[in-house]
């Protein structure tokens, strides 16, 4: 039977968070730590055997221990994001054959995303969880001169993005091999000329980047346990 681990990546250095906020991953979101509900997701999902969750520092490490699941192991992070990464996969035990990748700068992941990514990375090999693009999007080229890009083509992706594992462990050494900078995980699986299915997320799942995201997140917190709520009343009336 194949098992399936979990990189929660939490190592992020939060720059635009300036002075306000001292580390946005331990931060109180609507009473708990941004982290636990990345951490609470992913547990209630069933579908994760193992974690690899990459910590910045001593504070970081102990703290992110007390809501980690289980099993767990604690990777200390590298400089950018893709280093983080490739040590938390070569933390990996053996049998792993599929790996979720997740920023827990995004809380609002929802577990039966999760199953449903899972499923999907069994057929594909490589999947990833995104959203249509609303806005039209200008290219600046040179000087002032700009092409608009057509939208219906266009997606923004997010995170969990899952692979098998020897499928993404091939596509960092390509990244590595090329010293390539990448900003997400299927930016280096698209080296291998792999074909990465979309999940399309009809919900609101911003990444917590500034301190006024605090507000507009506890916003979806709070509106999604009312929905969670109300749902479960009417099935107990029913």
């Amino acid at each position: 039977m194949s098992r399936t681990a979990a990189i929660l990546l939490a190592a992020g250095s939060g720059r635009r968070m300036g002075a306000d906020v001292a580390d946005k991953i331990l931060a109180p979101l609507a009473g708990l730590p941004v982290f636990a509900y990345s951490a609470k997701a992913f547990a209630a999902s069933g579908v994760i055997d193992h974690y690899a969750i990459t910590y910045r520092d001593q504070r970081q490490l102990t703290a992110l221990a007390a809501h980690a699941p289980t099993p767990s192991v604690l990777v200390k992070g590298g400089r950018e994001r893709q280093d983080s990464v490739m040590n938390a996969l070569a933390a990996l035990p053996d049998d792993i054959e599929y790996v979720f990748i997740h920023d827990c700068a995004r809380p609002l992941i929802l577990p039966e995303q999760l199953r449903a990514l899972h499923k999907i990375v069994r057929r594909e090999q490589a999947v990833i969880l995104a959203q249509r693009v609303a806005d039209t999007i200008k290219e600046r080229r040179a000087g002032d001169t700009f092409r608009t890009l057509p939208r219906e083509a266009l997606w923004a992706a997010q995170t969990p993005q899952v692979f098998a594992r020897d499928l993404i462990v091939r596509a960092y050494q390509r990244v590595a091999a090329r010293e390539l900078r990448i900003t997400d995980d299927a930016a280096a699986v698209e080296l291998l000329k792999q074909p990465i299915a979309i999940l399309e997320n009809p919900h609101p799942a911003p990444k917590l980047t500034t301190p006024a995201d605090f507000a507009w997140l506890e916003f979806l917190l709070a509106r999604h346990h009312a929905t969670v709520t109300e749902s479960a009343a009417q099935a107990t009336a029913r």
